[in-house]
């Protein structure tokens, strides 16, 4: 198991970071502000950064390339990651403070990428992690990327749990807009 102590921080960190999918249940049990509190502490004090403490672990492990990206492969990789970085940037940036701080109180958001996918930001990340695993292929760093993509995947199951619970149009919202990849309407 050499090079795989990486596993720990990361999967500790999705566990703990999967805490914004609780949010309603932390208000039930606490209120407004302490459901809020919970989730910013679990999540965002603790999780993010084991998560990505995890990464840079594993980042660093020293196991086998799995292959040469070469040049064509490094390329590809720094596209991925430039194509999935806008949804992530632009989707938190439209959510604004509920990304960070989520509570029962907030409103759904219908607009900008919302309006075409429910979780652009997990979207963006799956060619993130794509791009990331390309550009180092180490059988450490693949195998954290595909538990990043699976966690993200459960984490949204997880979240569309919680939004129902929380935002009272959210039930017509998904049966109107996918959830990671836009409907191309023709004109």
């Amino acid at each position: 198991m050499k090079g795989y102590g990486f596993l720990l921080p990361l999967l500790a960190g999705f566990a703990l970071a999967g805490a914004s999918a609780f949010t309603a249940a932390w208000s039930r049990r606490w209120g407004v502000r302490g459901g809020q509190r919970a989730t910013a502490v679990l999540r965002n004090l603790l999780g993010i950064p084991l998560y990505f403490a995890g990464l840079v672990l594993a980042w660093l492990a020293p196991t086998p390339a799995l292959f040469e990206p070469g040049r064509a492969g490094t390329i590809a990789a720094w596209a991925l990651i430039a194509l999935g970085a806008v949804p992530i940037v632009l989707g938190h940036l439209q959510l604004g403070w509920r990304t960070h701080m989520p509570s029962v109180q907030d409103s759904l958001m219908r607009d900008g990428l919302y309006a075409r996918v429910r979780h652009p930001i997990y979207a963006g990340a799956l060619p993130v992690f794509a791009g990331l695993a390309l550009l180092r292929p180490s059988a450490a760093f693949v195998l954290a990327c595909t538990l990043s993509l699976a966690f993200f995947l459960l984490q949204a199951c997880l979240e569309e749990i919680d939004l129902l619970q929380r935002m009272p149009g959210y039930r017509e919202y998904r049966r109107e807009v996918p959830a990671f990849l836009p409907r191309w309407r023709r004109p």
